[in-house]
């Protein structure tokens, strides 16, 4: 028998979104404006992905062109095997750093408007977001209306919205950027468990280093404008984390290489 039928295949899996020298200028008359100039990264099925920067780096312009709002001005943007072009209204969640929830409606009806406007069916879009809701922390406030919730309880509703076309990717613009710094601490905890228990993509923006390595399976960092990949890594720390890995080596040893690529060191 042939001892290579025996072998299990090593082959990676195909990276749900890819980036090759992705370059975003806008122009305003004769003159141009670079945003972006060269960013080159790999985000695979199931990864939770943190990009950090200097503010205006040009991180959440990176954002907009994964979801498919700007046209990359150069490099290429492949997803998937190339088969698809960008991704459609049901493929991507998003969550900003206000939660924009409806005043007037409840928290409940804030999940599911996603749905309604792209008119998916109303009552298993009932049931998702009941499940949603309970899954984020937030089964007994279904019936609440957003002034009753804390900003962190907000947030989270934002975040059970995102989820409730079931998209492949959740981009999250520094959503916990406008929350105090105790509140913030736990809802790096909430990020992490709703990343493993929905099992799916997320792509976390922020300007905080500490946060990048904390919440991320990955880190992409970008040097100030206009955003240059000026590192990305797998992040290797022991799972399930707690706040206390914070306080090992191997984290600081994460955090200095990104002080190291920011030129904080």
């Amino acid at each position: 028998m042939n001892s290579l039928s025996t072998q299990q295949s090593t082959v990676a899996p195909t990276p749900l979104i890819r980036l090759q020298n992705v370059r975003k200028t806008y122009h305003t008359g004769n003159k141009e404006s670079v945003a972006v100039s060269d960013v080159t990264l790999e985000i695979n099925e199931g990864d939770l992905l943190s990009v950090v920067g200097p503010s205006g780096c040009g991180k959440t312009t990176v954002l907009k062109i994964l979801a498919g709002l700007h046209k990359e001005s150069g490099g290429t943007v492949t997803i998937g095997d190339g088969t698809k072009t960008d991704f459609d209204g049901t493929d991507i969640g998003m969550v900003f750093q206000q939660p924009l929830l409806l005043k007037w409606r409840t928290i409940a009806e804030n999940v599911i408007l996603p749905a309604q406007i792209l008119g998916l069916p109303k009552k298993a879009a009932r049931e998702r977001a009941k499940d949603l809701l309970h899954m984020v922390g937030l089964g007994h406030a279904t019936d609440k209306y957003p002034y009753e919730l804390s900003g962190g309880m907000q947030q989270r509703a934002a975040i059970a919205r995102s989820l409730i076309h079931d998209p492949k990717l959740v981009l999250m613009d520094e959503p916990f950027g406008a929350l105090d710094a105790i509140t913030r601490e736990k809802m790096n905890l909430e990020m992490l468990r709703i990343w493993q228990e929905s099992k799916k993509t997320f792509v976390f923006v922020t300007h905080g280093i500490q946060e990048a390595i904390f919440l991320g399976s990955h880190c992409a960092v970008l040097s100030a404008g206009p955003a240059r990949m000026a590192d990305y890594f797998k992040i290797d720390l022991p799972a399930p984390r707690t706040l206390d890995v914070k306080l090992t080596e191997p984290f600081g040893q994460y955090v200095q290489r990104v002080y190291k690529q920011l030129g904080m060191n």
